[in-house]
């Protein structure tokens, strides 16, 4: 009796040995489970709350940004300060229904002024190394980058106000931006463009 005791014993132990890796496996998959939960919480909280990612559409901002290519846009920026010049912005265009990108070429106080391919703020022609190149062939042909028969492609020297940017398309021929649309408040600025992330090719920091 004794021995069928003991031997019921073995066999207990045997199976209590065997039930623990089987709940440890379960514990280390509920752990997994609320990591990869966590980390997807996370990740929506940054893409809804810190950045955007925006589609570029149509030609405005050639040769920097192409049609189809995405850009993550810092919408947490400009609660901390205002746009600089030079930093590409996407904001809200009420008039038309949806998102413009473009380049700030003035902020609140200065003076703007565009006259062919010469742009000038504050009495000061604006060194634009972004499209320089384009410039430049241009030239070379014999032609004005920012085209005198394309509507608006002159500005008047105007200062602006307080609250508002005043900004252009890189493809100065081909972007409807401050020239035709006004100044743009700041409180209709969504963010800035931090990185175009497709196509994968593609993949850079914007510079501002």
């Amino acid at each position: 009796m004794e021995q069928n005791i003991e031997q019921h014993d073995v066999e207990i132990n045997k199976q209590n040995q065997n039930d623990k890796p089987s709940k440890k496996s379960k514990n280390e998959i509920v752990e997994w489970l609320k990591a990869i939960v966590i980390a997807l919480v996370l990740v929506a909280l940054i893409r809804w709350l810190l950045f955007k990612p925006f589609i570029v559409d149509g030609p405005s901002m050639q040769p920097n940004f192409h049609t189809d290519e995405r850009v993550i846009v810092n919408e947490i920026l400009y609660d901390i300060r205002a746009p600089h010049r030079g930093e590409v912005i996407v904001f809200h265009v009420p008039s038309e229904g949806r998102d413009f990108i473009k380049r700030v070429i003035g902020v609140a106080g200065d003076t703007v002024k565009v006259e062919g391919d010469t742009v000038t703020v504050n009495g000061k022609p604006v060194s634009e190394t972004y499209i320089q190149g384009a410039i430049d062939s241009k030239h070379t042909a014999g032609q004005l980058y920012n085209d005198k028969n394309f509507p608006n492609s002159t500005f008047p020297n105007g200062k602006v106000p307080e609250g508002h940017v005043f900004v252009m398309g890189d493809n100065r021929s081909n972007s409807t931006d401050s020239r035709m649309i006004g100044y743009v408040p700041l409180g209709d600025i969504v963010g800035r463009a931090d990185l175009i992330f497709w196509p994968i090719k593609d993949i850079h920091w914007i510079k501002h």
